[in-house]
């Protein structure tokens, strides 16, 4: 069968000849969300100044030629502290999304498969827990253990394991009941093998979705924690640290307390845009 030139280009440019279709928003997500993995990569290569140095002589300066995003209210340049802080921000909420994400993902399996008793204790034991308000639950925990990057991670892993579970489990017992399971059962396959070579991979699109958006909710909790002094400490500083310590500038409109906003904001929608444009192969992956 010969394609027409018109049907040649438009699959050319909809990505549709190998499965999937590509979207300018997801694309411009993406991008963004790459330069700033690549800046929390590489900030400490890259920053203009010292990210302690004190290199205005007034505070909450504009931006200027030198200063290209303004000084804090120690008059140290933004800029710097702002591509130091991504580390913070970008590098604790991947941690934490990755290992919430991975127990929550192997427990919703597991218990999806096995069923009976054990899926009865792990789905009461984590909606128990599910019960807590995040903030609270982040709160009680920083406050009582200290804050340190590990007790961030670990702290912000506990709290988003049993929406990962929830998530994962409900997908996993759709695909648990299909025939293809039952087949697999009567041949004698493993709970591993099921698990490992029959849900997993019909359940990976949804799940890296919904990594994406656990992810967002990580940033925004995170950043909202640095607010109120239980996040990222001095000297160091993540986005959210970075507001609260430069709120005196808001009434003067200092671009210190607007740019470390703006940089949750481009992250956390860029996610939101990639998650809403993903190739449509991947977002919508089910067994046929």
């Amino acid at each position: 069968m010969t394609m027409t030139s018109s049907e040649t280009t438009s699959g050319r440019l909809s990505g549709t000849r190998f499965g999937y279709r590509f979207n300018i928003v997801g694309a411009i997500g993406f991008t963004v969300i790459l330069l700033w993995a690549l800046v929390a990569i590489f900030a400490p290569w890259v920053i203009p100044y010292p990210v302690g140095e004190i290199i205005d002589l007034d505070y909450f300066g504009p931006m200027s030629r030198e200063l290209w995003l303004g000084s804090d209210y120690l008059g140290r340049d933004m800029l710097s502290r702002i591509l130091m802080g991504a580390r913070y921000t970008v590098g604790i909420s991947l941690a934490a999304v990755t290992i919430a994400c991975f127990c929550g993902v192997v427990l919703g399996m597991i218990a999806a498969v096995a069923g009976g008793w054990l899926d009865t204790i792990l789905s009461r034991f984590l909606d128990a827990l599910n019960s807590i308000p995040s903030k609270l639950f982040g709160l009680v925990v920083v406050a009582a253990v200290g804050s340190s990057v590990p007790v961030l991670i670990m702290t912000l892993s506990v709290i988003y394991i049993p929406g990962a579970y929830r998530f994962a489990r409900a997908l996993a017992v759709n695909i648990n009941a299909m025939d293809f399971i039952t087949v697999a059962r009567i041949r004698g396959e493993s709970t591993l093998y099921l698990i490992r070579s029959e849900i997993l991979p019909n359940i990976v699109g949804p799940v890296l979705a919904d990594l994406g958006i656990r992810f967002v909710f990580i940033v925004l909790l995170l950043s909202g924690l640095s607010f109120l002094g239980l996040g990222v400490q001095p000297p160091y500083a993540d986005w959210g640290a970075l507001v609260r310590e430069n709120i005196g500038g808001l009434p003067f409109g200092a671009p210190a307390v607007m740019f470390p906003s703006l940089a949750i904001a481009s992250l956390t929608i860029s996610v939101n845009l990639l998650i809403d444009n993903l190739p449509q192969k991947i977002r919508d992956r089910s067994v046929s």
